[in-house]
């Protein structure tokens, strides 16, 4: 019966229409936290309150079918996703309303539109990609770093008599280089000293070509990289293993021998 019971929620579990409803669930979640955030009439109140309970009640059956369909329940929650998942539905069933735990819960529930990234593979594989690039692009954010460092050293020293307030010293020195290198009115800060020094357009030139345009690439290039990884680790983890359809062929013999005898 339990076999019976576990092969039913597998199906379930995988339908489409099942899981195009988590999805819309968490869509009218993330819309009725928004909704909270205004002023609202007790009829509407009343009606979030409510509405609120389903979506705890659905997550916690959803979670349920999804723990008890798993073939391998202790490897249910050696998942990140999983545990994040259970975390937030375990949580989501403290009480808002009276409780010293009200602003955590307020909180937590916020965090249930992150569900959708748990539920839709293919956000999956983008979050994947950028935790397994995090080790990579550390390399990049350090060298980045120094260069804003260089810069942003040669600059204190060549325009801090200009405008003390952007170049006074190393530390606000970085913090107008990142607005150059966002290219919020950059130029503003460039025709400034351009004024005292007229090749100063060099330096920010420069300074945006190794930032902005040259770590830029480097980075959508490691990340683009680990996302074509993640896709091919994807598709292979769908198809059936050699020893899977060896264990296959095996099975129909025996079932074909049993019929001829």
């Amino acid at each position: 019966m339990y076999e019976s019971l576990k092969s039913s929620l597998n199906r379930l579990k995988n339908n489409k229409i099942f899981e195009l409803s988590v999805v819309a669930v968490i869509i009218i979640s993330a819309l009725e936290i928004g909704a909270k955030t205004f002023e609202l009439t007790d009829s509407v109140v009343s009606v979030t309150d409510i509405l609120d309970i389903f979506i705890t009640v659905f997550f916690l059956f959803e979670l349920s079918i999804r723990f008890i369909a798993e073939e391998n329940k202790r490897g249910f929650f050696k998942k990140g996703w999983n545990i994040f998942d259970t975390i937030v539905v375990v949580i989501s069933l403290i009480p808002i309303n009276d409780s010293e735990m009200a602003l955590l819960a307020r909180l937590v529930r916020v965090f249930r539109v992150l569900r959708m990234v748990s539920v839709v593979p293919e956000l999956r594989i983008l979050i994947n990609s950028l935790i397994k690039a995090m080790p990579q692009l550390g390399y990049v954010i350090l060298l980045m770093f120094i260069i804003f460092y260089i810069y942003a050293a040669i600059g204190s020293f060549m325009f801090a008599q200009i405008n003390p307030v952007l170049w006074g010293d190393i530390a606000i020195s970085m913090l107008t280089l990142f607005r150059v290198m966002t290219f919020e009115d950059w130029t503003d800060i460039q025709y400034e000293t351009m004024d005292v020094y007229p090749m100063s357009w060099i330096f920010y030139l420069s300074f945006i070509f190794f930032t902005a345009f040259a770590f830029l690439n480097m980075v959508i290039g490691i990340v683009v990289n680990v996302m074509e990884e993640e896709h091919a680790l994807e598709r292979s983890s769908k198809e059936p293993s050699m020893t899977e359809l060896q264990e296959e062929i095996r099975e129909l013999k025996a079932l074909i021998n049993e019929k001829l005898k």
